[in-house]
């Protein structure tokens, strides 16, 4: 590890919690906490480039799991809509299977799951989904990986955990987040009339550059 990493590595450990945790004033938001890109981003860019995981060209069927429709917004940190940022989702389908070469764990794929999504922020900076409601994946929490693209930063990376989830309590990454700091990870799917989507959540994405790319690779093998 570069002194740089160790510095960084010092400073998110040491401090980044702080400064996250609160704004500079009243009126601005409280930023998102970054988290590991785990090992499972796509190798390569997937051949479907659309923001519906559930559904895969050439195939009729839906993806097997609980359809949700994920949405919110990319906000500053000062509540300003963020346009024509490129969001990514990714997480294992129903099975706890990861669509990636590294996830050797047996568990049959879901041919009807994508696995991976992205869309790009409007001028209201909103983003939506339509997806699964995440399930445990082994050692995991439910969870879905996400990463936004801010130009001439390096991509903002997280977790987006289920609210109420009696796992996430056992879960290793989310309980290294502050406690003050773990609702700003949380969404709640609730269930809606729709006659696609059982359950909808809504994620906001809080950013500030300058912290955008603190967790970097020498933090992110540590899970999936």
């Amino acid at each position: 590890m570069s002194l740089q990493s160790r510095l960084r590595r010092q400073l998110v450990l040491a401090s980044g919690a702080a400064v996250l945790a609160a704004p500079i004033n009243a009126a601005q938001r409280a930023l998102t906490p970054s988290q590991m890109l785990g090992p499972f981003y796509p190798v390569t860019p997937p051949l479907h480039k659309d923001n519906d995981l559930t559904q895969v060209e050439g195939r009729s069927a839906r993806a097997a799991g609980q359809i949700a429709e994920l949405s919110g917004r990319v906000l500053d940190i000062n509540g300003r809509p963020l346009a024509g940022l490129r969001v990514e989702i990714w997480q294992c389908d129903a099975n706890g299977r990861y669509r990636h070469p590294r996830d050797t764990g047996g568990l049959d794929e879901d041919p009807n799951f994508q696995g991976f999504g992205h869309t790009v922020t409007d001028a209201e900076g909103r983003y939506r989904f339509r997806t699964i409601r995440p399930v445990p994946y082994p050692g995991r929490t439910p969870h879905i990986h996400a990463a936004v693209f801010q130009e001439a930063d390096r991509p903002f990376v997280t977790q987006i955990y289920v609210a109420g989830e009696p796992l996430n309590a056992r879960d290793g990454l989310f309980m290294r987040v502050p406690e003050a700091l773990r609702p700003l990870l949380l969404a709640d799917f609730v269930a809606v009339d729709d006659p696609v989507a059982a359950l909808a959540a809504e994620f906001d994405f809080v950013l500030a550059p300058a912290l955008a790319g603190l967790f970097e690779a020498d933090l992110e093998a540590d899970s999936a």
